[in-house]
């Protein structure tokens, strides 16, 4: 049996008396590629945003590639991480956003290159190889050197992909990265994260709205609804056979405003 390489564990996250994820447990498997899905405000991103350490949490447990995420040991006791800890677990994850959050006075390059030279000391030269490469794959070698106001928002949130991989994760999110975007600018995006999950064994977990797209892309589907996962299943199942009620009122919803499942 593989290991699991995220661990969820009975999760909760409040913000003040607003409860946004409720006894949360799940598990992915290495190289799986899950889509979440829900209502707004169901507690979607605030997961990723977890994973990625962006926010604390208020109880329960999470473990990454077998280490506990929030939690650590010191003298046989369980405490909560510490900086240093939770930058060793930053590591294994990468994440993109929906607002690029490119850096505007930095080139391409420069943008892809910042993390790797700052955080792991990769040389320049080395970073740089390995930058061109991975903007080679993203359709976008040839905007290495325009700063990233010349750039489209299709093009700039291709850069963010590119930013994320040059850290090399072992795991990647991916959030509403496609909501920004003018219609016509979105399948240049999800054509490149159609690629990533046919040509890696990157773990991927994405919350979107794009049914369409999470149909083809995921291995398994999550609905969540106020801090909970409701249902979950391949995504043949969960679009076109969903067993709960909550569900199929949301894929009618989503259906009647236009998009495909």
């Amino acid at each position: 049996m593989t290991t699991p390489i995220i661990r969820v564990d009975r999760l909760d996250k409040s913000f003040g008396k607003l409860k946004v994820l409720d006894g949360l447990s799940f598990e992915v498997m290495p190289g799986e590629k899950l889509a979440l899905i829900g209502p707004s405000g169901s507690g979607k991103t605030t997961i990723l945003r977890i994973l990625m350490t962006l926010e604390t949490i208020s109880g329960g447990h999470i473990e990454v590639c077998g280490e506990q995420l929030y939690h650590m040991q010191k003298n046989g006791q369980e405490i909560p991480a510490d900086e240093a800890h939770l930058h060793h677990m930053r590591n294994y994850i990468g994440m993109v956003f929906q607002h690029f959050n490119l850096f505007p006075h930095k080139s391409v390059l420069d943008n892809v290159t910042l993390a790797p030279i700052l955080t792991k000391g990769v040389p320049r030269a080395k970073a740089e190889a390995h930058a061109m490469e991975l903007l080679e794959m993203v359709g976008l070698a040839d905007k290495a050197r325009a700063m990233p106001s010349q750039l489209s928002g299709g093009q700039k949130q291709r850069v963010a992909i590119a930013r994320a991989l040059a850290l090399q994760p072992r795991i990647m999110l991916f959030d509403e990265v496609t909501s920004a975007l003018d219609p016509e600018l979105v399948e240049e995006v999800l054509s490149v994260m159609k690629q990533l999950a046919v040509e890696t064994d990157m773990t991927m977990l994405l919350v979107t709205h794009e049914m369409g797209f999470a149909h083809e892309f995921a291995d398994r589907v999550l609905f969540f609804d106020r801090g909970q996962i409701i249902e979950q299943g391949p995504p043949e199942q969960i679009f076109t056979n969903p067993t709960q009620e909550r569900t199929q009122a949301f894929l009618r919803k989503i259906i009647a405003a236009g998009h495909r499942v």
